[in-house]
């Protein structure tokens, strides 16, 4: 069924206004090709997964040479730490200088840590809960309430953290160029009570949104009632680009430093999707005052993170012109599945109405809006016949999304071959669901059957 097909409209024509049009017997008739369409997918015993940005075998294989790169008998960093024993609780040297490159920082601004940006984040919003962050008068914990701002929709992960501490998640909306910065001054102005704000600045997960210099120059200088207020960067995909064109993000750690706030930003990445999404290193970097808070916090819970790792990324890549040229062929493996998820989406939904995408220049999702109160209801189908997507409401605080329409596409993990299928199946869930909602506007109480 992969040459399904529906009538070509115009480009801005909505499809609720032609469902209107059409007489029942034409509706009917339409709403029966279709899902006849749907029925055969699922008769196919599908199972394939759009549900998580995982990186798919044949990018995990570009980085295979990097478990042979280091030499038998040299182990040691530059400055002669043997990476092999205990030592090194921000990272070894030249690991620092390698990641500046991603961060945008200077090496004595950079914590390394294991293989987890999130366990990063996780760890710090624990300290901030236990022991306050620099600047704090009390332990969150201690607080009446604690609040992060939220821009959706936003990465699931973030609002998990914020569920697990109790933190009360404020939704601001997102606009073309970053978050909605009057919502965003007003509430930090007015609330002590907010500590931070979650913000995935380049090629947002979901959305693909980068954000505008105004945008980050607003983040850096807007007055904050909370003196230990904090931005938290997750850059997770400053260096994953689908263009020759790149998006240009404006330094947040320099834009706070000009703004009088060189404390407010922790930034984050990590060469998971780089990599090895199981075995990359993540890194941190902020001000040389909060690093040094930071190294103190630490070394009492570990004595160093894993040093031989952070060697062989070194060796493997050797400076940053390594990482990029070694971005160029993810990208020449991602843009293919991107390319054809929106080609996909153009041919069956294009100019109907009843959905809308994003066309990310770099990342790891697209989103995908279905009209309001549509989405749980397509992404329940989709399931049924064989495809996993994203659970709707996921991209959203506590996973409500309040008009019930973003679906997060994930389109890295499955080969080509599999992902024409699940797109196909997606397709068809969401007109099929804008054409039962006409059907039962008119009456039908049971559209399948009409």
């Amino acid at each position: 069924m992969e040459s399904f097909t529906v009538e070509s409209k115009t480009k801005n024509q909505n499809i609720h206004d032609e469902l209107k049009r059409l007489d029942d017997s034409r509706l009917r008739e339409r709403h029966t090709r279709l899902s006849a369409a749907y029925k055969e997918f699922a008769s196919q015993n599908l199972a394939l997964d759009l549900s998580r940005g995982k990186p798919g075998a044949e990018q995990l294989d570009l980085s295979s040479e990097m478990m042979d790169c280091l030499s038998r008998n040299d182990y040691k960093s530059r400055d002669g730490i043997d990476c092999r024993n205990y030592g090194g609780v921000d990272g070894i040297p030249e690991a620092k200088e390698l990641f500046a490159g991603i961060l945008e920082a200077r090496p004595n601004e950079i914590m390394i840590g294991g293989n987890s940006s999130l366990a990063m984040m996780h760890d710090l919003v624990a300290r901030g809960m236990l022991r306050g962050l620099p600047g704090s008068e009390l332990p969150w914990q201690k607080l009446p309430a604690v609040k992060f701002i939220c821009p959706s929709p936003g990465y699931d992960r973030h609002y998990s953290i914020c569920d697990y501490f109790g933190i009360e998640m404020i939704t601001v909306d997102y606009h073309e160029d970053g978050p909605d910065m009057s919502h965003v001054e007003n509430l930090v102005a007015s609330d002590s009570s907010i500590k931070g704000i979650w913000c995935v600045p380049k090629y947002s997960n979901p959305t693909g949104i980068t954000y505008s210099d105004e945008v980050v120059e607003r983040l850096a200088a807007m007055p904050a009632k909370a003196s230990d207020f904090r931005i938290f960067w997750d850059n997770a995909y400053a260096v994953h680009h689908l263009s020759e064109t790149p998006d240009r993000l404006m330094n947040i750690l320099e834009a706070c430093r000009r703004s009088g706030n060189p404390d407010r930003a922790f930034v984050f990445s990590s060469t998971s999707k780089i990599t090895f999404a199981g075995g990359g290193v993540a890194m941190m970097a902020s001000s040389e005052t909060n690093i040094n808070w930071l190294k103190k916090q630490t070394i009492i819970q570990t004595i160093g993170p894993d040093k031989l790792n952070q060697l062989r990324h070194v060796r493997f890549f050797k400076d940053m012109a390594g990482i990029e040229a070694h971005m160029k062929r993810h990208a020449a493996i991602v843009k293919p599945k991107f390319d054809l998820v929106l080609d996909i989406l153009d041919s069956h939904l294009g100019g109907k109405g009843i959905a809308s995408w994003s066309r990310p220049r770099g990342g790891y999702f697209i989103s995908l809006n279905t009209q309001p109160g549509f989405a749980r209801r397509v992404v329940g189908m989709a399931a049924a016949a064989g495809v996993t997507l994203t659970e709707a409401g996921a991209t959203f605080p506590h996973g409500k999304d309040p008009a019930d329409r973003n679906i997060r596409i994930a389109a890295t993990y499955p080969p080509l071959s599999e992902l024409k299928p699940a797109m196909i199946v997606l397709a068809l869930c969401i007109e099929l669901t804008a054409i039962e909602h006409e059907l039962s506007a008119r009456g039908y109480k049971h559209p399948v059957e009409a």
